[in-house]
């Protein structure tokens, strides 16, 4: 072995701080050292990412129809026990029942068409230039309609324009507007007015500007307008039977002016079945119409 001259370190031999240590390229690797001190592999592949949340599940999908469906098949059940007098047998016989839904079905979507036709587009105006010096008073007229009770409205209505299905129509689309004309007129307030102002830099029209980007930013609020627009159509319209309008009021007013419980508890079970299968395919569509780029997580 040679001897290093004097003044030199042999080959290997390092100082630091007056400390010498050979360096005899013994350290373990680099995947060693991150087995050994437990520090994650950089060259491991990242986990996969996570995929798209599913809007509806099928708790979603089965559980209140089920329940639904049981509480009509115990009132079935009921019925096939009771006994029912001529007055009760007249009431329900000759498609009474089957003809008082099918109208409260009518009512309902009828008027939630025109309450859609009405406050969406009176909404969208409203925001616009100009006419946003016109809200409140909308609002407050809006406000009047479904403050007042909806069976004197009715029956306002019916001194003015008669009985039948025409008064109950406009009786229950008044009192409905007010959730979606406020809904609509909050959501398109709500947009941050910098996206807006990026929108039209970019060269976009104002209703491009308005049908591609404060429309659908808005559609949440719009449609829980719309949800409970439903609901409260369908409760409203048992109160057309006061003016000749027909639907299940016939059955629950039957019933509670002759005393005759079998026909009240029919008429009550299916006005609050249809209200709550009402609420549940809105919530549906509300899931399903929601923009993706808004759902939390997405």
């Amino acid at each position: 072995m040679r001897t290093p001259p004097p003044g030199r370190r042999p080959e290997g031999e390092h100082e630091v701080k007056g400390l010498a240590f050979r360096d005899d390229g013994a350290f373990p690797d680099d995947e060693a050292l991150s087995e050994d001190a437990g520090l994650p592999d950089e060259r491991e592949a990242p986990p996969p990412p996570a995929g798209p949340r599913r809007r509806i599940t099928w708790q979603k999908l089965t559980v209140l129809p089920a329940v639904l469906a049981a509480v009509l098949l115990a009132t079935w059940l009921w019925f096939q026990q009771a006994t029912l007098d001529p007055i009760s047998s007249n009431a329900l016989s000759n498609g009474q029942v089957s003809k008082a839904l099918w109208q409260q079905i009518e009512l309902t979507v009828i008027s939630t068409f025109f309450v859609l036709v009405i406050a969406i587009p009176l909404g969208v105006l409203l925001t616009r230039g100009m006419f946003r010096k016109a809200a409140p008073v909308a609002m407050a007229l809006a406000n009047m309609g479904q403050a007042t009770p909806a069976i004197g409205l009715l029956a306002l209505l019916v001194i003015w324009l008669g009985t039948g299905q025409k008064a109950a129509l406009i009786g229950i689309t008044v009192y409905a507007i007010l959730p979606v004309l406020s809904n609509t007129i909050a959501g398109l307030k709500a947009n941050d007015p910098t996206l807006l102002e990026a929108a039209r830099g970019i060269g976009m029209s104002p209703m491009g500007v308005l049908t591609r980007i404060e429309l659908p930013l808005a559609v949440p609020l719009i449609l829980a307008g719309v949800r409970t627009a439903l609901v409260l159509n369908v409760g409203t319209a048992t109160l057309a039977t006061f003016g000749g309008g027909g639907g299940l009021g016939v059955l629950i007013t039957t019933g509670i002016t002759n005393q005759r419980m079998p026909v009240l508890v029919l008429g009550s079970v299916l006005t609050v079945t249809l209200a709550l299968l009402v609420d549940w395919l809105a919530s549906l569509a509300e899931l399903l119409l929601r923009p993706r780029g808004l759902e939390a997580g997405s």
